[in-house]
């Protein structure tokens, strides 16, 4: 929205901010009486976002109910990694949020790519590897092995190749 801040209601109370120094607690303007959380802007660089299908030009389907459209609309750059690349998105299309090819800036076609979270219809979530993720979140040490084990001078392929326990629907 190109302001610096924002209001965000349901924090006030919780525990958010001693782990978080980008939110405050302030006076509403319009309300002195009432306290509310107040926000840094956020403005990634670069979001990645994953569609269930995109088209060559930008135009990409996102999961629905998320935040994926207002993440596109706030960063300086978007890649889009999609399950299927099709001729022709639209904002008509069924299944998801649409996302308009000006906030795109590249498109990478990536079945699989929404792994370990899953996509509807496609593939489910897969819990064993999301909570083997968190576990090595624990540590530093934890988390490097973890890297090295899927992420670091791994291809995409190779890393589908060791987490797909089941094909992606459509595979054959």
């Amino acid at each position: 929205m190109g302001v610096p801040y924002i209001p965000v209601r349901g924090l006030a109370g919780t525990d958010v901010f001693k782990r978080r120094d980008d939110m405050i607690i302030a006076p509403n303007p319009f309300d002195p009486t009432e306290e509310t959380v107040v926000a840094l802007a956020q403005n990634p660089d670069v979001a990645i976002l994953h569609a269930l299908r995109a088209d060559r030009d930008g135009n990409a389907l996102l999961r629905k109910h998320g935040e994926d459209v207002m993440i596109a609309q706030a960063s300086r750059r978007v890649i889009v990694t999609a399950e299927e690349i099709v001729d022709k998105v639209t904002a008509d299309d069924e299944g998801g949020e649409y996302i308009s090819a000006i906030n795109v800036t590249a498109v990478v076609h990536a079945p699989g790519g929404a792994h370990p979270s899953g996509v509807p219809g496609l593939y489910e979530m897969d819990e064993e590897h999301i909570r083997e993720y968190i576990k090595a979140s624990q540590s530093d040490e934890a988390f490097q092995a973890y890297l090295n084990r899927y992420v670091l001078g791994k291809s995409e392929a190779e890393y589908q190749s060791m987490v797909r326990a089941a094909p992606v629907l459509g595979d054959g």
